[in-house]
């Protein structure tokens, strides 16, 4: 069996590693192929070409290297022409994943396959009828999804979030990591800037000034910054003018399986988080650590995207539980003046967010199969 995957982001390739993981274990001679990063790597993908090439964000952020995208677009089509596999896999980053299907889809009756429905249950509905054109079948990370796509006419199959099949650090890896970097028992912020560099540019700044903020209320405050590999000398850049020096988590120089599991320490050490919107939400959820999330945007994006919104909340464990707990401080209000009381309040009770994030990773599906394997059972099955 040939299987072709395209990812474009930090979490597409955690995503498409769990698949990989997933399909080895139902087919042993799966043959891959296709665009990932180290997890995907891991599982024996060579990359057509680096995954973080793909990793922009924002319409205007976008623009500048539009043709750039375009020739990788051609060139993994090409590819995936060529190899011609059982099934295409494109995992998120549908601006990018949903061309290189078109693309094939023109020239072949290769199957389709796309991981991560898309959200147009909060912008752009109409994506939906677009998507059914060009691809098969959608593998959704969230229970609400399938309903959406299936009025479109594409099978949607709800696989779970990978983040409720992950290991959580032990009381033992906490006093541990405490330990290792001379916190001890003073009040912990995990500051999470993004893993793109456009986020990092935008964000870990006035994330800075937030901690700066937060300290003179709070003075033993420490600061911990977990970096993804591709913007980790950034943010040590950005970080290093910080007015609360962070201590950094470099997971350059370490195996997959180390630096994951210092980062999920990390997270669990931290008594509460300042994050990026995204993914990395649910991570802080299934790490119990309560949260707020603030994100900024490009003024062009903002009022583009802002305009098409059809939620009004852009927080994921918000979205699950239906309720609105995680403070979030998006666009206009990306100040550290409103973000930093907001931060203060959750340090101060934190278990006001408990039973939303227990309740999140439920839903979930934590406790039943991986959805790696999950999400490989579906892709065989919609193969026949």
């Amino acid at each position: 069996m040939r299987v072709f995957l395209v990812a474009g982001e930090v979490s597409g390739d955690r995503l498409g590693g769990a698949l990989m993981e997933g399909l080895r274990a139902l087919v042993p001679n799966v043959e891959f192929s296709g665009v990932g990063g180290p997890l995907m790597a891991g599982q024996g993908l060579q990359s057509l070409f680096p995954m973080d090439e793909l990793s922009v964000m924002g319409i205007a952020e976008v623009l500048p290297k539009y043709r750039h995208l375009v020739r990788r677009m051609h060139q993994t089509a090409k590819a995936v022409l060529e190899m011609q596999p059982d099934v295409l896999i494109t995992i998120d980053s549908p601006d990018f994943c949903l061309r290189v299907a078109k693309e094939v889809k023109k020239s072949s009756t290769i199957r389709t396959v796309h991981y991560v429905a898309p959200s147009v249950w909060a912008w752009r509905p109409k994506r939906a009828d677009k998507m059914a054109k060009v691809i098969d079948q959608v593998l959704a990370l969230l229970p609400f999804e399938p309903p959406y796509m299936e009025a479109a006419g594409v099978r949607c199959d709800f696989v779970g979030h990978p983040v409720v099949n992950e290991p959580v650090a032990t009381a033992e890896d906490v006093a541990a990591f405490r330990v290792r970097h001379e916190i001890d028992d003073a009040p912990l912020l995990v500051a999470l800037p993004g893993s793109r560099r456009s986020e990092v540019t935008r964000l870990a700044a006035t994330f800075g000034e937030v901690a700066a903020k937060l300290k003179q209320e709070v003075p033993d405050l420490r600061v911990v910054v977990p970096a993804a590999a591709p913007v980790a000398e950034m943010v040590r850049e950005i970080t290093g003018s910080w007015p609360v020096p962070p201590i950094v988590i470099d997971p350059r120089g370490q195996n997959q399986d180390a630096a994951l599991t210092e980062k999920r320490t990390a997270f669990a050490a931290a008594d509460v988080a300042l994050a990026a919107s995204g993914t990395v939400s649910l991570e802080l959820a299934a790490s119990a650590t309560p949260m707020v999330i603030a994100y900024d945007m490009s003024w062009l994006s903002w009022q583009i995207m802002s305009r098409m919104a059809l939620i009004d909340t852009v927080t994921l464990v918000n979205l699950v539980t239906d309720t609105r707990h995680i403070p979030e401080f998006l666009g206009p209000a990306f100040e550290a003046d409103r973000i930093a009381p907001a931060l203060l309040g959750v340090l101060r009770a934190p278990d006001l967010q408990e039973s939303v994030m227990a309740t999140t990773m439920e839903r979930l599906g934590r406790g039943d199969e991986a959805p790696g394997l999950r999400a490989a059972r579906a892709v065989l099955d919609g193969l026949g």
